[in-house]
C-alpha cells in the first residue's frame, strides 16, 4: 500500500535546521568578527550547508531507498577507502589541524569521512540483518563479519584520531545488531575486543586520558582539561528557566572553546534557558518517535532496519552531546545533530533523514 511522506518528520527537520541558524549566528559572530572580521561568516557557510543538505535530503527521499541494497558494498568500500586517504599525508589530500587527520581537502570542498561513514555503516548492517536473517544468532556467520567491518572503520577514526566518533560507531553497531536479534552474550565481548585499541589510543594520544580524568575531576584542572566543562556549568546555569535573551549570552565570548560547534546547546541554555532546551529535547524526541514509527510500520525488512538505524544514529549522538554538555559523559567530539555547525555532519544527517522519508513513503504492514 503506498503512502505519502511523514510531513511531520519534514517540519521536525526543518524547524531544527532554523534553531541551528538562530544558534550558530548568535553563538560566533563576536568571534567571526573579531577573527575574521565578517560577523556572518560561520552563519553563512551554515546557509550553504543547510542548502546543500537540503537538496540532499530532497534527492534522497524521491529515490526508491530500495537501490541502496544493491549498493551496500560499493558504498561501504568508498567510504573505507576515503577513511584511508584520511591518514596518509603525502597524497595532498588530508588536511591536519593539530595531531588530528579528520578531513580531506579539494579545490571545491573540505569534508569529514567519518561522518559519510556512520552512514555507510548503517546501510551496511541494515543491509547485513536483512541477508542473514536468523544465521546473525550464530557468531561465526552472522555476528562476526557485521562486528569485523565495523572494527576496520572504528579503528581507521581512531588513528585519526577522533575517538569520540570510532566510540559512536561501535555502539551505533552494538545498538542495531541488537535490535536486530544478535546474541547479548556475543555483544559482551566486543568491549573485550575494543580494549587493545582503546589502550593503543591512551597510550599514543595521552589528551583522550586527560579529558577522562578531566570529566571525572574537573574542578581539579580548571584552567586546564576542565575549563571547557566549567564554562558549559556556567553558561546553564547562568541561563535560568527563560535564558538572558538571544544574542545575550557571555559565554561565548572567548570563554567557552567550541561555543558554536560541540557546546552549541550549552549557549542555547543560556540564552533560551530551560525552556529554549526543552523545546530542543522535544524536538528531538517527536523526530525519534516518528522515525520508530516508520520502521515498524514499513512492510520491508530492510526498510524497517534501515530506518530504525537512521533514528538510532540521530538518538545516539543527541543523548551523547547532550550528556557531554551536561557533564554526564567526558567530551567526546560529537555535534548536536542540525542545530551545531559543521558541513559534513549536516549535509550526512539531512541525507540520512531524507532516506529515512523514502522509506516512509513505501508502504505500511497490513
Amino acid at each position: 500500500m503506498k503512502k505519502g511522506y511523514d510531513y511531520i518528520l519534514i517540519y521536525i527537520c526543518l524547524a531544527l535546521v532554523v534553531i541551528g541558524w538562530i544558534m550558530v549566528y548568535s553563538s560566533s559572530a563576536v568571534v567571526a568578527e573579531i577573527t575574521y572580521s565578517d560577523s556572518f561568516k560561520f552563519f553563512k557557510k551554515q546557509l550553504l550547508f543547510s542548502l546543500v543538505g537540503l537538496i540532499g535530503m530532497v534527492v534522497a527521499m524521491k529515490i526508491d531507498y530500495r537501490r541502496l541494497s544493491a549498493w551496500t558494498y560499493p558504498i561501504l568500500a568508498l567510504s573505507i577507502l576515503l577513511l584511508v586517504l584520511v591518514l596518509i599525508p603525502g597524497l595532498g589530500l588530508s588536511l591536519q589541524v593539530g595531531v588530528a587527520r579528520r578531513w580531506l581537502t579539494t579545490p571545491l570542498l573540505t569534508f569529514q569521512p567519518s561522518e559519510l561513514g556512520k552512514l555507510a555503516l548503517v546501510v551496511f548492517v541494515a543491509y547485513s540483518l536483512t541477508k542473514k536473517g536468523e544465521k546473525i544468532k550464530e557468531f561465526l556467520k552472522g555476528f562476526l563479519p557485521v562486528i569485523f567491518i565495523s572494527g576496520v572503520m572504528t579503528l581507521l577514526v581512531i588513528l585519526e584520531p577522533d575517538m569520540g566518533t570510532a566510540i559512536f560507531m561501535g555502539i551505533l553497531t552494538m545498538v542495531l545488531l541488537f535490535i536486530g536479534g544478535t546474541r547479548l552474550s556475543y555483544l559482551l565481548t566486543v568491549p573485550l575486543l575494543a580494549a587493545p585499541a582503546l589502550y593503543l589510543f591512551i597510550n599514543r594520544f595521552p589528551y583522550g586520558y586527560r579529558r577522562l580524568m578531566a570529566f571525572l575531576h574537573p574542578w581539579e584542572d580548571m584552567q586546564g582539561m576542565g575549563f571547557q566543562i566549567i564554562q558549559s556549568f556556567v553558561a546553564l546555569g547562568s541561563g535560568g528557566p527563560w535564558g538572558v535573551g538571544l544574542g545575550d549570552g557571555k559565554q561565548k565570548l572567548f570563554f567557552l572553546p567550541a561555543a558554536h560547534t560541540d557546546f552549541i546547546l550549552a549557549i542555547l541554555g543560556e540564552e533560551a534557558g530551560f525552556v529554549g532546551i526543552m523545546v530542543v529535547i522535544l524536538l528531538f524526541a517527536l523526530l525519534i518517535w516518528r522515525g520508530v514509527r516508520i520502521s515498524l510500520k514499513t512492510e520491508d525488512t530492510f526498510g524497517a532496519h534501515l530506518a530504525m538505524g537512521l533514528t538510532s544514529m540521530i538518538a545516539l549522538q543527541v543523548i551523547i552531546n547532550m550528556g557531554v554538555v551536561l557533564g554526564l559523559l567526558p567530551t567526546k567530539g560529537l555535534t548536536l545533530p542540525f542545530i551545531s555547525y559543521g558541513g559534513t555532519s549536516l549535509v550526512a544527517n539531512l541525507v540520512g533523514m531524507g532516506i529515512l522519508l523514502s522509506i516512509s513513503a513505501s508502504g505500511e504492514k497490513k
